[in-house]
């Protein structure tokens, strides 16, 4: 279950910072999916020899598969004292440091097994999922596309690659792998939450919505909940608000303080200027993350929209306690233009223009305050002011045209 958490991700077109999509989906772990069959005996010309060192790695591989790293380290180890190249016993090295996340270890291990056993699958994949989690994205594919030269068809390690190459913006291979993924398998779930991904990083709404809809109708009612919120995402993104609640909704159902859900039902209301309904899970969230100043500023803007003003001021000001946020003050601000005190909101807004001189948003209000009170010379000068920035708004221009004429 996912808990709440505060919001750092910016999303490019929006007012404040949001979620985007929730957690990606982890794929099952390479070496539980590759774990050895059979451990043949090793070839030391000692029969007695072999036949421990079998014995030791068979007991090394179980202790790993039950989360006993230490254990497992000790058989290994064991082994390479009695045979130093093995590779049953340098590839479950490689595992245990892995799953204790000391890649850099974890490496050694894994290329230790490939100086001598060169094609050693094992190896391979945990060398690359190392240098995955190290967030090496391209020697990672380097690996996994040698090994796909061999066999193209392995399902695991292409959306491993078509990740990975998701990951370092590469959208065409991306898709590709992920299309020849679904040709194989076509309701592969790593394939189709990926191409969502794909999709929605680079802002293809229409097209993610297509994929995670599809993995969605695989199975309705026990879809993956992270599954819900993207689509619910989706569909925020799309502004088609009211077919993004049920979503958000039904993840809502099955955990009642997931952020993601919460956050998304308010955006949607909001987005169908239903404040009162936004509000209610703006201070849903609230309840359980009090110092959030981004969800209090969304809170106080709703309730300025319905003309609550104390109850909005009291929420910028939460807000501003925790830290400075610009977009509390100028809730604030425009509380002060609601409420007919221009002079007081001209001169918050020359404050927070100082701070931000690029912000065109705050040329925009400010301008509209002296039109207010009909010094239209120093609207024009207030925009002139923005335009001279070099910055270009079509806010801005938009203004400028009407006073103008």
């Amino acid at each position: 279950m996912f808990g709440m958490k505060k919001v750092d991700v910016q999303d490019s077109g929006s007012k404040y910072n949001e979620p985007n999509v929730s957690d990606e989906f982890k794929e099952p772990d390479i070496q539980e999916i590759y774990l050895p069959d059979e451990i043949k005996a090793s070839d030391t010309g000692d029969a007695v020899l072999n036949e421990k060192i079998a014995e030791l790695s068979k007991l090394g591989y179980q202790f790993l598969k039950e989360g006993n790293i230490e254990d497992s380290i000790n058989s290994f180890e064991e082994v390479l004292t009695l045979d130093p190249n093995n590779n049953y016993a340098l590839v479950g090295l490689g595992d245990a440091m892995r799953k204790n996340h000391d890649y850099l270890k974890s490496i050694e291990y894994y290329n230790k097994c490939l100086q001598f056993h060169e094609n050693n699958n094992y190896a391979l994949f945990g060398l690359a999922d190392c240098y995955k989690a190290l967030n090496q994205f391209t020697k990672a594919i380097q690996i996994w596309e040698q090994y796909l030269k061999h066999d193209d068809k392995n399902i695991t390690v292409l959306t491993r690659v078509a990740d990975a190459y998701r990951k370092i913006r590469i959208f065409k291979r991306s898709k590709e792998i992920y299309l020849k993924v679904l040709e194989l398998e076509n309701t592969n779930p790593y394939a189709l939450i990926g191409l969502g991904h794909l999709h929605y990083d680079y802002k293809e709404y229409k097209e993610a919505l297509h994929y995670w809809t599809r993995m969605y109708n695989q199975n309705q009612e026990s879809c993956d909940i992270r599954v819900l919120t993207s689509l619910g995402n989706c569909h925020r993104k799309l502004k088609t608000y009211a077919d993004g609640i049920p979503y958000f909704n039904k993840a809502l159902e099955r955990d009642p303080v997931n952020f993601y859900a919460l956050f998304g039902m308010a955006d949607c209301y909001r987005g169908l200027n239903r404040q009162k309904e936004s509000i209610y899970f703006w201070n849903k969230i609230l309840d359980i993350d009090p110092e959030n100043k981004v969800i209090l500023t969304r809170a106080g803007d709703a309730y300025r929209n319905i003309g609550e003003y104390d109850k909005a001021k009291e929420y910028y000001n939460k807000a501003l306690d925790i830290d400075f946020d610009i977009y509390a003050a100028l809730g604030l601000a425009l509380l002060c233009k609601d409420e007919g005190k221009y002079e007081e909101a001209i001169e918050r807004l020359k404050q927070l223009i100082r701070g931000d001189k690029k912000n065109y948003r705050l040329y925009v209000d400010l301008a509209d305050c002296f039109l207010q009170m009909g010094r239209k010379a120093e609207a024009v000068s207030t925009l002139e002011e923005f335009q001279r920035t070099g910055i270009k708004s079509q806010a801005v221009n938009e203004m400028m045209d009407r006073l103008r004429y």
